[in-house]
């Protein structure tokens, strides 16, 4: 292999590592955002009242007289934005700095391509996020994409990594204990993503009964009606109380499911002492999620600690493809 392609190679995996971590920095800002309300704070896009800056009230009242300016959510709105921009960058500058080595072999090429892709949808349902003035579907939607770009990013850099080093990834790293931990990850995901967007997090009280039962009353039609109206403006939510209690409940009973699926899988791999280590770790993670997301509901649901939560949702996503590279490479 050439140096100026070993050089490359090295800066490409920096690069994708960084990407990693300020994909993250978004994502927990973005957890910011929404939990202090400020998700509106500019009600246009991409500027704020017309702007790249915050402007003042005066201009803002000439621009959007429907939309007071709060100045404190218009910034930290627009700080994610900003960060969400250099993620952008540096997507492009990935793809410019690896555009040589396109067809090189073992080269992931094309998990640079689907990385693009995956940022410029990112940044569509970004813009949707606001002007359909947080519609669950797509503040969902956008929660899931960012975990998304993390995880491209991480993987291209597990990737490169192994072109630099020379490792073959093996043939067969995928069966149905994978297939089933992976779903349920996604689900859970998704389901959390479906009680922040809907204001669910506190429509249960309680631990481990819901509300004082075992089975509370719930309108999981409703709690799960995917066609809401797009018009009206879902900051603080829209649904009534049973279909809240319906979305929370089912994220319940998703951690416990996923909690059993990475046993199996541990269960699984027990003898091989790498992806065993792996898997703990993640299982270490799932449990200290299991831990914030009960003292969230007990606490009353602290900023702090519901940011806290987002973070090991986001550390959990990356235990996961770790320990799948695990398996991948053969390690033992």
């Amino acid at each position: 292999m050439h140096t100026s392609t070993e050089r490359r190679l090295i800066w490409l995996s920096r690069l994708t590592l960084l990407g990693t971590l300020l994909t993250i920095v978004v994502i927990l800002v973005g957890a910011w955002t929404r939990l202090v309300d400020a998700g509106l704070g500019c009600p246009d896009w991409p500027g704020c009242y017309g702007r790249l800056l915050v402007p003042d009230g005066e201009h803002a009242a000439l621009r959007h007289p429907d939309a007071p300016l709060d100045a404190a959510k218009a910034w930290v709105e627009m700080v994610h934005r900003y960060i969400a921009t250099l993620l952008g960058l540096l997507v492009l500058s990935v793809l410019a700095l690896g555009w040589p080595l396109r067809n090189t072999h073992h080269f992931p090429w094309s998990i640079s391509v689907l990385l693009l892709a995956a940022i410029i949808i990112q940044g569509a349902f970004g813009a949707f996020t606001v002007t359909l003035k947080l519609w669950p579907q797509v503040v969902t939607l956008h929660l899931l994409g960012g975990l998304s770009v993390m995880l491209l990013f991480f993987w291209l850099h597990l990737r490169l990594t192994s072109v630099s080093e020379k490792k073959v990834i093996g043939a067969k790293c995928f069966n149905i204990f994978w297939g089933l931990a992976a779903g349920l990850l996604i689900l859970q995901l998704g389901l959390g993503g479906w009680v922040t967007s809907n204001y669910s997090g506190m429509a249960c009280q309680g631990f481990p009964a819901c509300n004082g039962q075992w089975w509370p009353h719930m309108d999981l039609s409703e709690g799960f009606h995917l066609t809401q109206t797009v018009g009206p403006n879902y900051l603080h939510g829209q649904l009534h109380a049973e279909a809240r209690v319906a979305i929370h409940y089912m994220h319940r009973l998703g951690a416990l499911l996923l909690g059993v699926s990475l046993l199996m899988l541990w269960y699984r791999y027990r003898h091989n002492p790498s992806v065993a280590r792996a898997l703990v770790f993640v299982i270490g993670v799932y449990a200290l999620q299991a831990v914030l997301g009960i003292a969230n509901v007990l606490m009353w649901l602290p900023l702090w600690l519901a940011l806290a939560h987002t973070a090991g949702a986001v550390l959990l996503v990356i235990g996961m493809v770790r320990a799948w590279w695990c398996v991948c490479l053969g390690e033992r």
